[in-house]
């Protein structure tokens, strides 16, 4: 496949950083977390943890697909099926949403329950968040926070959160109901006590698989700058490309028409009256709503127009190089350095991805035998 030369190249890229991002604070964090596997009473996972490829328990690991609100809704069930055939509990997490959190919440209440009828243990549980770096885990550890807790009292403490990877440093300690420091952990009334471990996010420092270091490389696991921003956008368009996403903004196009209409009526009218329309728009703000709008009705013309064969590596770069031009007067960037221009560019396409302005996509298939068996299902 074409898209496989980009995966190469961009995978040997991040391969060749994994010295820089493995740094000492995460090095003693990896070791922190490992001595306290064994103390806790769930592990949901934000992310595949290689620490607990060797933790037998099942019972008290839960495979948390978070930011679902980004991936593909058909996709994200066809992985839950797949878990649950593989005796994996799983559950899918929007963090930013209150009524999911609270169903979250709810599930592990109900966990914590059931595993302590089973084990006649106190009725305090440790939950411990575990992933790579940027997959959520301090903004689901603030999320059950806000939703939880039953009271102010005392000072709460809330997880650093942001997008840029590796920015929590340790291991914090937040409490269920009554998130407290860990050093006034107190139980409380009748509820069950529940402590969530915030951990920093934990990549090894071997990663063989160049494919699975480009998806990481995407999602923003590693920091844009160890590989380079434009070769990131590159990669997201190709997978733009070779799906069916952008299909969706067909209509666009066509608005686009009545749009134009629009506004050689207002100019006929009057100047005040267009700009009067368009005095809120700030066009160097790639977020507003008709700057997404322009750069989907882009990528729609752009692909829908090519005609050759984007399984062949040639014509697929040859599009990407098409968008990239395109790109530029749908970002209002301006003519200036071609390095420069192209970095703003990719800068913002990847900032629209990763907050879901420009389609859903789940990067990791099914494995074949698994897709095989939830047909016969």
């Amino acid at each position: 496949m074409a898209i496989a030369s980009l995966e190469k190249r961009l995978g040997s890229g991040v391969k060749r950083a994994a010295k820089t991002w493995f740094s000492p604070h995460m090095a003693a964090a990896s070791r922190a977390v490992s001595e306290r596997i064994p103390l806790v009473d769930l592990i949901p996972l934000s992310s595949e943890y290689d620490h607990l490829r060797n933790f037998s328990s099942s019972l008290k690991r839960i495979i948390v697909l978070n930011k679902m609100d980004l991936a593909n809704r058909s996709e994200i069930k066809e992985w839950m099926r797949y878990f649950e055939q593989q005796n994996c509990i799983s559950f899918g997490v929007n963090s930013h949403n209150k009524d999911n959190i609270k169903e979250f919440l709810k599930f592990l209440q109900a966990r914590v329950k059931e595993l302590k009828k089973i084990d006649h243990s106190s009725y305090t549980a440790t939950i411990m968040l575990v992933g790579i770096p940027n997959v959520g885990k301090s903004a689901l550890a603030n999320s059950l926070h806000q939703i939880g807790r039953i009271s102010a009292a005392g000072k709460l403490k809330h997880a650093v959160v942001s997008p840029i990877p590796g920015e929590t440093k340790d291991i914090s300690s937040l409490k269920g109901f009554r998130w407290l420091p860990s050093k006034l952990m107190k139980r409380i009334g009748s509820h069950p006590n529940v402590y969530v471990l915030d951990t920093p996010g934990i990549l090894p420092p071997n990663i063989l698989d160049v494919e699975m270091c480009s998806k990481l490389a995407l999602t923003g696991a590693v920091k844009d700058c160890l590989v380079g921003e434009k070769e990131l956008a590159q990669y997201f368009l190709a997978t733009l490309n070779l799906s069916d996403e952008y299909k969706k903004w067909e209509k666009l196009s066509t608005e686009e028409s009545e749009r134009s209409t629009t506004d050689h009526r207002l100019r006929f009218l009057g100047r005040s009256e267009l700009d009067g329309k368009r005095k809120r728009q700030y066009p160097t703000d790639h977020t507003q709503d008709f700057v997404v709008h322009d750069v989907r009705r882009t990528l729609f013309e752009t692909i829908s127009s090519f005609h050759s064969d984007l399984e062949k590596q040639k014509d697929l770069s040859r599009l990407i190089e098409t968008q990239f031009t395109a790109l530029q007067e749908a970002f209002r960037v301006a003519s200036e350095s071609g390095e420069d221009a192209e970095h703003k560019i990719a800068s913002k396409l990847l900032n629209l991805y990763r907050t879901g302005r420009l389609g859903h996509y789940t990067l990791d298939s099914l494995p074949r035998n698994s897709q095989r068996l939830l047909g016969m299902t």
